[in-house]
């Protein structure tokens, strides 16, 4: 009954998540949306693994990255890429083998969001393998990236994309306003609103856009912070003074009209974004591609790191996933092998990693990958910035801060307080009731588990 109830809970939450972290279309072997696709392996052999991703224009380039890297060593070896229509495909098919505990439908690994994996690993101890033993160097990879799969003491997953924020500034925007990219670094949220405020006027743009339904922007700023919206498991939002800070500057500024909120994921990328309503975008790199789809704009923006309460700069990190272990697999070396050959810093990493860049613009958290000249070349969109390099950088300042199952869950009640304190509600009982609703929640899978 406990993995049903969480499942349920968790189902909704999921398909709000998606945006952030890819879908993808038909291609190869692709599940429908909702159920994944049997892990029928073409060849069961000694030199082949099964693996579940999606989006082909992201997550399977870098598998197929790693496939090719991985060739080198052996040049037999297939990676059985089956692909799914989203992430809750992966996260239905965990559920279901979980509740009939039977695991043998799974592939040998699987693509896994970062945010859900320890509920995952909680609720179904026996689906997976871990890969503590891996010849990886965790110290590597960025802190808060490795903390998401590391769970008991033990490393579950090997990283494989990077979701550092970035705040990226349309240049001949700020110009135009009388500012420079370099007064956005270390910069202060009430500066941050100054200025703003000067673009506004000036061009009639925004310097700040997020999905109103989705809104990321209160994990980022906590983060920033060094802190957490959740405290020892429970949600904190009406307690913590500096949550209460941050939640006082999005409604300034969206009063001020320097953050626009959008209706829903489509507002937000469509219309704001590419509709080219904004001078400014903060949010995980990945929503670089979306920020490029307006060609008229290259070598008009730049990156920098986030603002803070105290003007340091700000450093946090927004969706993400890693490769896991199944329970299914009957090849661990070979599969931990892999893993750690390719994405877990190897000799085949910088492959991966460069290939995996160039192809479907997946960027590492693996430090010394950071260093190639792939990776230092400069981006002609970004005025010729080497953006990815620094946002590796970028991301080994991350703090780690604490996780919540209901992460998402808190997400959805905290955009819809701040919706409500825009249109005029109190503060602290806005907050209140959003908390109480997480509580509740929480509460509820707790008594029926009982």
């Amino acid at each position: 009954m406990k993995k049903q109830i969480i499942s349920a809970l968790l189902v909704g939450a999921m398909a709000v998540s998606l945006a952030a972290c890819g879908s993808s279309g038909e291609a190869g072997k692709t599940a429908e949306s909702g159920a994944a696709q049997p892990a029928n392996v073409e060849k069961e052999d000694d030199h082949t693994l099964s693996v579940y991703a999606w989006d082909k224009n992201f997550n399977i380039p870098a598998l197929e990255a790693a496939e090719k890297a991985y060739q080198k060593k052996d040049p037999d070896f297939k990676l059985d890429i089956i692909e799914q229509s989203q992430s809750s495909d992966v996260e239905n098919a965990l559920t279901l083998a979980g509740s009939s505990d039977d695991y043998s439908t799974l592939p040998d690994i699987v693509l896994f969001q970062d945010h859900y994996i320890n509920k995952y690993v909680a609720d179904y101890p026996d689906a997976w393998q871990d890969v503590n033993d891996a010849d990886i160097n965790w110290d590597d990879f960025a802190a808060e990236k490795i903390s998401f799969s590391t769970i008991g003491g033990k490393h579950y997953g090997v990283p494989v994309d990077n979701g550092t924020v970035i705040a990226a500034y349309r240049t001949d925007l700020l110009k135009e306003a009388g500012h420079s990219i370099d007064e956005m670094t270390g910069i202060t949220w009430d500066k941050f609103d100054e200025i703003g405020k000067d673009v506004y006027e000036k061009t009639g743009k925004y310097l700040l856009c997020m999905d109103g339904d989705g809104n990321d922007l209160p994990y980022m700023m906590m983060q920033a912070e060094g802190k957490s919206q959740f405290k020892d498991g429970k949600p904190v939002f009406a307690d913590d003074d500096t949550f209460k800070q941050i939640i006082g500057v999005i409604a300034k500024l969206q009063q001020d009209n320097v953050l626009y909120l959008a209706n829903d994921w489509s507002d937000y990328t469509d219309q704001a974004i590419q509709g080219d309503m904004v001078a400014g975008v903060i949010n995980g790199n990945w929503i670089i591609p979306t920020i490029e789809q307006v060609k008229d704009n290259s070598g008009k923006w730049e990156i920098t790191s986030m603002p803070t309460l105290s003007g340091e700069e700000g450093y946090a990190s927004n969706g993400g996933s890693s490769l896991y272990l199944t329970a299914a697999c009957k090849k661990p070396d070979l599969a931990k092998d892999f893993l750690a050959y390719t994405f877990g810093g190897g000799e085949g990493a910088q492959a991966t990693y460069d290939e995996a860049l160039t192809k479907g613009g997946v960027i590492t958290t693996f430090t010394p990958a950071g260093g190639s000249d792939v990776y230092n070349q400069g981006v002609e969109f970004f005025n010729n910035q080497p953006i990815y390099s620094q946002i590796v950088k970028m991301g080994a300042n991350v703090k780690p801060v604490e996780q919540s199952d209901y992460h998402y869950p808190a997400r959805e009640q905290i955009a819809s307080a701040i919706q409500n304190i825009i249109g005029g509600a109190d503060v602290d009982s806005s907050l209140k009731d959003a908390q109480d609703q997480v509580v509740f929640q929480m509460n509820s899978v707790t008594s029926e588990a009982a």
